[in-house]
């Protein structure tokens, strides 16, 4: 089971644009002394010493066999291991490399600091008490019956539920109340969004009722899992009863503090923003596009609104119409290549008739599903990802940017407004922007959870605010999402989006006529994923950003 065979990238995880652009003059960039605007290193190692390194990095931190191993000599080995690499990260002769591989240098460095974040600020494992239950959820989704090897596994998965729970007594301190309350919930509860859960009609209650639907197929399918079943959901029982016990008294900050956020922005998403910069472009964002559907409204006062389907195959019929529209339209207005072998792709937002009606998403994507389909089919993330795994690049093609990644796919959606893909759809132009909208309040979300000015409830009820439709499962769910992950991935939706449009602006600018949209798509495709600071230096040249990268800020507190 892939969640016990806990790697640190997947803990990473777990505790890891046209008109209208926001862009900042360069004096309102964050604020970086002209001393630490130093040039690349001038050290001794080669750029192949760069992809060695890079390499025993890699194998370092996606190494199985420790990676269940949280105790303090574990983790103070693994602290003066990057360390290490940080160390001689520092003495290559990067001065002397082309910009393409200096940017490499950047984007290997920030994914060092990332595990480097997580292990000195970040640390889950003892902070958060759903850095184990989610390690205990994935084992329930088993299809059953199972034999072989598969048996064997899944076996040994649940005989080490208990232990995990053990482990969890023993290193969580200093526990946040958010983290605290967020564990019991999904202990006991179903989230209303259900992440990668199978499909039930009706959703078996958190962790422990998912137990309680494995041991009901169990008992037809598969009897001698019995045992190891109740044991395991034994573990969870007593999970929930000692979080509740000591529940009182977990009152520690659950965010990273102002310092260690401004820091994880420069060093590790190479962003040329501050938490307080980014609140105002937040504040923007969001006040744009209120405007926008405003006057949406006003202009489509008189025609028919968008209704919700009344049948499974009525809205499957809607996705069909949708796939067959889009990827017409990009092919035809040559807006991006997409390759003959791009078939069939993930889409999101599968039909589920829910009691209380349809949450956020589905009330977006039943009416019509062209916003997800963009984001997250075409040309947003599945196709994005199949493009990245044609990428071979030993560095490239082994980071994904949460920035880039959303950035890319929000872009999409009002870049498809403005290329005309809703001219005959008018009403799905306001779908649009309520997803915009949503993007937009996730920068204060993310930056005040972490900042600690604010607990996820008061952030569920101040999206609810601004968005309309957000019910407060979607919004939780997205909420637990930034809190608990490494700071900032809240926030990369539209910042990211900004930086997009940032981009095409700068290309657009710099080939003049020449410019081709099509080919700017492309080149996105091919660079790699990794931060946009990068991407934008790699493509153009400019450097007034990554000048302020170089030089590496030491954690603060270290």
């Amino acid at each position: 089971m892939a969640a016990l065979r806990f790697k640190l990238r997947h803990a990473l995880a777990l505790a890891l644009a046209v008109t209208g652009a926001v862009s900042l003059p360069a004096p309102v960039l964050a604020a970086t002394a002209v001393a630490d605007q130093a040039g690349p290193p001038a050290g001794q190692g080669s750029y192949g010493d760069l992809l060695a390194l890079w390499s025993d990095f890699l194998a370092w931190r996606d190494a199985p066999a420790a990676s269940q191993d949280f105790s303090a000599a574990a983790v103070a080995a693994r602290r003066t291991a990057i360390a290490g690499y940080l160390r001689r990260m520092e003495d290559m002769n990067v001065a002397s490399w082309d910009r393409s591989r200096r940017a490499d240098w950047l984007a290997a460095r920030s994914k060092m600091d990332e595990v480097n974040f997580l292990l000195n600020v970040s640390k889950p494992w003892e902070r958060d008490p759903g850095f184990y239950v989610d390690q205990m959820l994935e084992v329930t989704f088993t299809t059953l019956p199972v034999k072989g090897e598969a048996l064997a596994r899944l076996q040994a998965d649940l005989r080490a539920i208990p232990l995990l729970v053990a482990r969890a007594k023993t290193q969580l301190r200093d526990i946040p109340g958010d983290y605290a309350d967020l564990a019991l919930h999904n202990l006991s509860n179903a989230d209303g969004v259900g992440h990668g859960h199978p499909y039930r009609k009706v959703p078996p209650a958190g962790v422990i009722g998912w137990y309680d639907d494995l041991e009901a197929r169990a008992r037809t399918a598969q009897p001698a899992l019995l045992k190891d079943i109740r044991a395991a959901r034994a573990a969870a029982l007593d999970m929930k009863a000692w979080l509740t016990a000591g529940r009182p008294q977990m009152t520690a900050l659950a965010g990273v503090g102002k310092a260690n956020f401004d820091w994880y922005l420069k060093n590790v998403k190479l962003l040329p923003y501050t938490a307080d910069q980014l609140m105002v472009l937040g504040d923007r964002e969001t006040k744009r596009l209120w405007s926008i559907h405003a006057l949406e409204e006003h202009r489509n006062r008189k025609l028919p609104r968008l209704t919700l389907p009344q049948s499974e195959a009525e809205y499957e019929a809607r996705r069909a119409e949708t796939d067959k529209r889009i990827r017409a339209f990009l092919t035809g207005e040559e807006i991006i290549t997409i390759p003959s072998d791009i078939g069939e792709l993930y889409v999101n937002v599968p039909w589920i008739v829910r009691p209380k009606g349809p949450n956020f998403w589905e009330q977006v994507q039943y009416r019509d599903p062209s916003p997800d389909w963009l984001h997250a089919t075409i040309p947003g993330h599945a196709f994005d990802g199949q493009m990245a795994k044609r990428d071979t690049h030993p560095i490239r093609g082994r980071i994904s940017d949460g920035v880039r990644a959303e950035g890319w796919a929000v872009y999409l959606e009002e870049g498809a407004q403005r290329l005309g893909l809703f001219e005959d759809t008018p009403r799905v132009r306001e779908l649009i922007d309520i997803f915009g909208i949503f993007r937009a309040v996730r920068i204060a979300g993310d930056v005040k959870l972490q900042l600690n000015q604010a607990k996820v409830a008061d952030i569920v009820r101040e999206w609810q605010a601004w968005t309309p439709w957000l019910d407060p499962d979607v919004a939780r769910v997205d909420a637990e999402i930034y809190l608990r992950r490494p700071p900032g991935y809240g926030l990369g939706y539209t910042v990211g989006m900004i930086e997009m449009q940032k981009l095409l602006a700068d290309v657009r600018h710099q080939q003049g006529d020449a410019f081709v949209l099509r080919d700017f798509h492309d080149r996105i495709m091919t660079i790699g994923r990794i931060p946009m600071s990068l991407i934008r230096y790699d493509m153009t040249g400019y450097d007034d950003e990554v000048r302020q990268f170089w030089r590496r800020d030491p954690l603060p507190g270290s």
